[in-house]
C-alpha cells in the first residue's frame, strides 16, 4: 500500500501540518474529546500509530504551547488566528502527536467521529494510551 501524505495548516499559514499514513482517511477513526478545550475548539481527532505527523512553525514567534488538565502534552495554536493544529508529547527519546483534522485541505475524506470521554485517567494510563494509539510525531520549529 502507498503512503499517503495529508497536509493542512493553521488559518493564516503559520503553522502546518502533514500526516503521513498507510490507511484510507474513510478507515481512520475519528474522535470527539468532550474535554472542554477540544469542545470549544470544535476539534476532531486521529491517529495512525504506524504513520508520521509532522507539525512545522513556519513562523516560530507564533506557535502556542498550551497545557492544562494532567499537563501531559501540548496544545499546538496559533498565537495569530487561534487555530488548534493538534497535540505533541514527547517522552525521553519518543514523541507522538494527534491531529485535529479541521486543519487538513481533505478533512471531507474522514468518516463520522465518535465521541470520546477520557475522564477518571490517571497519568499513567493516559501516558499508556497515547504510547498505543498516537501517531510518531515531530515538532520543527
Amino acid at each position: 500500500m502507498a503512503c499517503l501524505q495529508l497536509t493542512g495548516q493553521c488559518h493564516c499559514g503559520a503553522l502546518a501540518v502533514e500526516f503521513d499514513t498507510e490507511l484510507p482517511p474513510e478507515q481512520i477513526q475519528v474522535r470527539a474529546c468532550q474535554c472542554g478545550f477540544c469542545r470549544a475548539h470544535g476539534a476532531l481527532s486521529v491517529t495512525d500509530p504506524a504513520g508520521l505527523l509532522t507539525f512545522r512553525a513556519r513562523d516560530s514567534s507564533l506557535l502556542v504551547r498550551y497545557r492544562f488538565g494532567l499537563k501531559l502534552a501540548d496544545f499546538l495554536l496559533c498565537s495569530r488566528c487561534g487555530t488548534y493544529i493538534g497535540a505533541f508529547m514527547q517522552e525521553e527519546a519518543r514523541s507522538f502527536g494527534v491531529l485535529n483534522i479541521c486543519v487538513l485541505v481533505e478533512r471531507d475524506r474522514f468518516g463520522t467521529p465518535t465521541l470520546m470521554h477520557y475522564d477518571g485517567e490517571t497519568p499513567e494510563s493516559r501516558l499508556q494510551r497515547r504510547r498505543e494509539r498516537w501517531t510518531p510525531a515531530r515538532l520543527v520549529t
